[in-house]
């Protein structure tokens, strides 16, 4: 495909997306002059969004790094100079072994997250590199660490219901998810349920594009969803539409519970939630009477300090109806359990010097890199954006400065971070790369193949780290192993038996091989939990010294129905939600995006608004103790009063504050050590 310069040729979406949608790349005079999506992906079939439509501009974008960069001015103004491959490796390699003599291995920090999903770029090659080198371990938690961690007490394992099984349900709940921008086929799936009767439920705090898609949105204060969903089992027990047999069977710690909910009643939840009691009530009974009825959680409501809890017990609800029986019923959060691969083989960790090396938390970079005993020395950025996602920005901003941190950021473009870089290396698109993908929702692996030559002298992160492991004179064999080694070895995981007959060969005939979901059949039966059932009780939540039964707790930062803002210092709670057209940070540098986005809002309650003598399109200034954040107030009834919303990660621009994590806390949630972004308050003001 690299080779020939006209024709259609398949790929994979790389976005940190569930849906990782099957592709077309058009090529006319060896150049991709069109993205489209592969009718024959049985899950994606042809239907992409927006984003990736528009890859091609981001590909070819003219702001792309293209060669080695050094820094020749102040760490932030982004001046640097050319430099040759030869030159950007032995540097590195030079600092790093300098570092690790004076100061330790682990002075050195590698700090990525999923800006491709591949798994060589980021599970593979880069993983071995930093292994040999005894760096300092990353927690990669900023994500979905606390949801996982909910879901896993409850079911033991990262999956759940089949997509294309939602089909068949009769009651459909969005809970905490916008996936009109985020998750686009589960709405077609929705809407194919919803052709035969059924109903599509959105719950959540502000009321976006999925809000306004449902038959029924409900909204609620920020960080209460645990209450709403322990008042939805007060209503199940106490109206006899729990299952009593399925518990018996499947679940632990029904009785307990039964008990336990007795004080969640409508009139309690209600002025926790700041639902209606009367919709409370709805919305139990047409959860408890459904036929079928489907549960898809959210990536949004497990970013708080009780997200985990709250992942927790919405995961709890169909083990008291049964509804894991009815085809399409039960829930969904992550499904990647299902796809996982052989990490030791991948990543190599038997190579690493120093297995009980120190673990640093990513929700934490700002705090790290202000260490003075065991200081970072060394940071090494890829595949992330952390002066723009990570939370405490100016604290953040301010570890970067340092100049006597080392500084490497591989990417594509002058990134908020590349800009404070020592070093900055040019990396490729997925499309110049060889990689095998899995999603985390539906049941495809699928191969990627380059489909253009690398641009300019950018390199893939698999090139990157096996140059960097050879040039530090790392095992040599590890470090000059080929992409299909790697694929196969990824692929030869006995452990997982959904693997069974997805190999390096299917791929490359079929480019998308489903996974063997023969072990789906016996789901219930072989839950990894330690009880092998549901567990509505968990002990380790208990030795953990958590609640074990699912139970409201109120936010650290942050308030509810009963505990208002009013009076307070910073009485608003703030929410910064993803956009329709970026993926986090990605594409908000992209003149189309920006042009449909227009330009970043906060959206304000008319209520707060009229407090504060706001009207729609003044210029506000948000602010609480960790910084501000300068936009265009637009003035809409789509949360409750209380709440500011402000969709998107934007780049620093047009000398304004423009960083919404400038407010967030880097304090972590009750499970998984998970980031707690929502859980932030601030005030407004209008801005002079």
């Amino acid at each position: 495909m690299i080779h020939e310069e006209n024709g259609v040729f398949p790929a994979v979406c790389p976005l940190d997306c569930p849906d990782t949608c099957g592709l077309l790349l058009h090529k006319e005079n060896g150049k991709i002059v069109k993205v489209a999506g592969n009718p024959e992906h049985p899950v994606t079939q042809g239907a992409i969004c927006n984003k990736v439509r528009n890859m091609a501009e981001r590909v070819y974008h003219s702001e792309r790094i293209l060669y080695p960069l050094r820094r020749t001015g102040p760490k932030g103004a982004a001046i640097f100079e050319r430099i040759s491959w030869d030159e950007a490796v032995s540097e590195i390699t030079e600092r790093f072994k300098t570092l690790s003599k004076e100061y330790g291995s682990e002075s050195i920090l590698p700090y990525s997250f999923y800006g491709n999903m591949g798994v060589l770029g980021v599970d593979g090659m880069d993983r071995r590199f930093f292994n040999a080198l005894g760096s300092s371990k990353l927690k990669q938690s900023i994500c979905n660490s606390a949801g996982n961690e909910g879901w896993k007490s409850v079911m033991g394992f990262n999956g759940g219901t089949i997509p294309e099984e939602t089909v068949h349900a009769d009651v459909i709940i969005v809970w905490g998810g916008n996936i009109v921008s985020t998750n686009m086929h589960q709405v077609v799936l929705a809407e194919k349920a919803r052709k035969n009767g059924a109903k599509v439920v959105v719950i959540d705090v502000h009321r976006n594009q999925t809000g306004q898609w449902a038959d029924w949105f409900i909204p609620l204060h920020p960080g209460t969803d645990t209450a709403l969903a322990v008042g939805i089992m007060h209503i199940l027990f106490r109206d006899g539409l729990v299952n009593e047999a399925f518990m018996q069977q499947y679940t632990l710690g029904h009785e307990e519970l039964r008990e336990h909910v007795k004080g969640y009643t409508p009139e309690y939840v209600s002025s926790v939630t700041g639902i209606p009691a009367s919709d409370i009530e709805r919305l139990a009974a047409m959860y408890g009477q459904a036929e079928a009825a489907h549960i898809h959680i959210g990536n949004g409501l497990q970013h708080h300090d009780n997200g985990g809890m709250a992942v927790r017990s919405i995961t709890c609800l169909p083990g008291l109806t049964g509804h894991w029986l009815k085809q399409g019923g039960g829930a969904t959060k992550m499904n990647g359990g299902y796809s996982s691969m052989n990490s030791d083989a991948l990543e190599r960790s038997d190579l690493r010097p120093n297995p009980e090396a120190r673990r640093i938390n990513m929700n934490r970079i700002g705090e790290a890199l202000a260490m003075t005993d065991k200081p970072i020395k060394g940071l090494f950025v890829y595949c992330s954006n952390p002066l723009v996602v990570a939370p405490d920005t100016e604290r953040v901003r301010a570890g970067f400065e340092r100049e006597d941190l080392f500084t490497v950021v591989h990417d594509l473009f002058m990134t908020d971070t590349a800009k404070y870089a020592d070093i900055v290396l040019p990396a490729t698109s997925s499309f110049e790369n060889t990689d095998v993908f899995a999603s985390y929702w539906h049941q495809y692996i699928q191969l990627q193949e380059p489909v253009i030559p690398a641009q300019g002298e950018s390199k893939s992160n698999v090139e990157l780290f096996s140059l960097l492991g050879r040039a530090m004179g790392f095992n040599e064999a590890a470090f000059s192993e080929s992409e299909e080694d790697m694929i196969a070895r990824a692929l030869d995981h006995p452990d997982n038996p959904y693997l069974n007959g997805v190999t390096l060969s299917g791929l490359k005939e079929h480019r998308h091989v489903k996974l063997d979901m023969t072990p789906y059949a016996s789901y219930l039966n072989n839950l990894p939990t330690a009880s092998g059932r549901i567990e509505l009780y968990s002990t380790a939540m208990e030795t953990a010294g958590l609640p074990p039964l699912p139970t409201y707790v109120p936010l650290k930062e942050g308030y509810d129905g009963i505990r208002r803002g009013r009076g307070h210092k910073y009485p608003l709670m703030f929410i910064s939600p993803p956009n329709h057209n970026f993926l986090n940070s990605t594409f908000a540098n992209v003149p189309k995006h920006q042009k449909l986005e227009k330009e970043p809002f906060l959206q304000i309650h008319p209520e707060d608004a009229a407090e504060r003598d706001i009207e729609d399109g003044m210029w506000v200034t948000v602010y609480n103790d960790r910084g501000t954040y300068e936009v265009r107030a637009k003035v809409t009834d789509k949360m409750l009063p209380g709440t500011v919303v402000s969709q998107g990660l934007w780049w620093e621009g047009e000398g304004r504050k423009q960083r919404a994590n400038a407010l967030t806390s880097d304090r972590l949630s009750d499970l998984g050590e998970g980031a707690t972004f929502f859980s932030t308050v601030v005030e407004v003001k209008l801005h002079i």
